[in-house]
């Protein structure tokens, strides 16, 4: 036996194959980058996420980016009234593909308490959201849960992308007698 192929036997407990597109998946899932969109009282509980206490980090989000262009995960949180809203829509268009939109808060998704004319009543009115966040103020916990139904999210979108089976969520098995 050759050194080589002794080096290769040696290996073989080592070697992971996988699907490049499932690799980049796993790349893009782990490591979002937000776009930090503090428009109100939201963005207190957003900075809290990054802070030591709740470490968003843990989840690969922790990199928050002030420039469109190098991010991913947009995070509006709080009002987004009439004159911001052409600043939110071109922040948003300057994002790469793919991108993911988090609506922060009851003002963010539905336009909160204030129901008057200069006030977009929700965010979606403008730019395609993926996940809501309910509550005024949200919890950071909140927010850590919609960071990862957003990985979910493109686990999912990746699945469906090579033809596998999406994966169930534990309470969806247990609802159906699994």
């Amino acid at each position: 036996m050759s050194d080589a192929d002794r080096d290769l036997r040696d290996a073989e407990p080592w070697i992971l194959t996988t699907r490049i597109a499932d690799y980049i998946a796993w790349g893009r899932k782990n490591s979002l980058w937000p776009m930090p969109m503090g428009l109100a009282c939201c963005a207190i509980e957003m900075m809290a996420v990054v802070a030591p206490r709740y470490d968003i980090a843990r989840f690969g989000a922790e990199a928050m980016r002030f420039s469109p262009r190098q991010a991913d995960m947009m995070i509006v949180a709080g009002t987004v009234v009439k004159k911001m809203a052409p600043a939110v829509k071109r922040i948003y268009d300057q994002m790469p593909e793919p991108k993911w939109v988090i609506a922060m808060g009851a003002c963010a998704s539905t336009g909160g308490m204030f129901r008057s004319y200069a006030v977009t009543q929700g965010v979606d009115e403008l730019i395609p959201v993926d996940v809501y966040v309910p509550g005024c103020p949200p919890r950071p916990e909140a927010l850590i849960e919609a960071v990862m139904q957003i990985q979910r999210l493109i686990d999912a979108r990746a699945r469906a992308a090579r033809g596998a089976a999406p994966l169930e969520a534990p309470a969806a098995k247990a609802a159906a007698g699994k």
